[in-house]
């Protein structure tokens, strides 16, 4: 199965980081910017020459959203499983840090929460085999190249997984609401796997059951909760923040 990545930056992503996926390639034939010729020239150097086409056609095939003048089909990125997170997790040479999500369902978060993840440096994103997002052409899209650079493993059972992952010395940072500490609260700087549960149920009872600790995010506002991948975004760059004064 493919999908068609559209912009300059989710197809230089795929050049760098999955070039042996890009199967075909369209271009905007009255663009003459400096970056649009480089992506082409990069894709000729794999064999791959970018069909001119017409804006309009261009517009229609990205669904009106900005394409940059360019359009790529790519084959989808794998799903990874509970053995292959045990392999990777034994190459890391970075402190583990895992974003979980507990049985999210909309491919837009997941689209968005791989696009932070990517930003901030997590290592991959657990998701659950049953009543939860995978990766489809939509998640793709939403995020822009960083479905190519973030594994996502998808666990039969998620509940062992955490388990597993306290094992290896790694804490379960749990979001909920009606957490007593707020993120920006606690210290962060460690192995660590934030987990995210569902849209508008939140974490399942045996999910809550295996985190060492919650964390709430301080709302000064009307509203009672946040989107799961802004939530997400939130706590992913408050340990990002951390981490980084660590090293300095």
């Amino acid at each position: 199965m493919s999908t068609q990545l559209f912009g300059i930056h989710a197809v230089q992503a795929a050049l760098e980081f999955s070039p042996q996926k890009i199967q075909r390639a369209w271009v905007d034939g009255q663009r003459q910017d400096a970056r649009l010729k480089q992506v082409i020239e990069e894709l000729a150097a794999l064999g791959i020459i970018p069909e001119k086409i017409d804006r309009k056609k261009m517009d229609r095939m990205a669904d009106g959203k900005n394409h940059q003048g360019i359009v790529a089909a790519v084959e989808l990125p794998a799903m990874r499983g509970e053995d292959q997170l045990k392999e990777d997790f034994e190459a890391l040479t970075a402190t583990p840090f895992y974003l979980v999500l507990d049985q999210v369902q909309d491919p837009h978060n997941l689209g968005a929460c791989l696009r932070t993840a990517d930003a901030v440096g997590v290592q991959g994103i657990i998701v659950t085999k049953d009543n939860a997002a995978s990766i489809t052409p939509t998640v793709c899209k939403v995020a822009s190249g960083a479905a190519e650079t973030v594994p996502v493993y998808q666990v039969t059972n998620l509940a062992r997984t955490l388990r597993w992952l306290k094992e290896q010395n790694i804490w379960i940072m749990g979001a909920a609401g009606e957490a007593e500490q707020t993120v920006f609260e606690m210290q962060l700087d460690m192995p660590l796997a934030i987990v995210m549960g569902a849209e508008g149920s939140g974490m399942r009872h045996l999910t809550r059951q295996h985190c060492d600790f919650l964390v709430k995010i301080p709302m000064a506002g009307q509203v009672e909760s946040l989107n799961v991948s802004v939530a997400a975004g939130v706590l992913m760059y408050e340990t990002f923040r951390q981490k980084t004064l660590a090293k300095k």
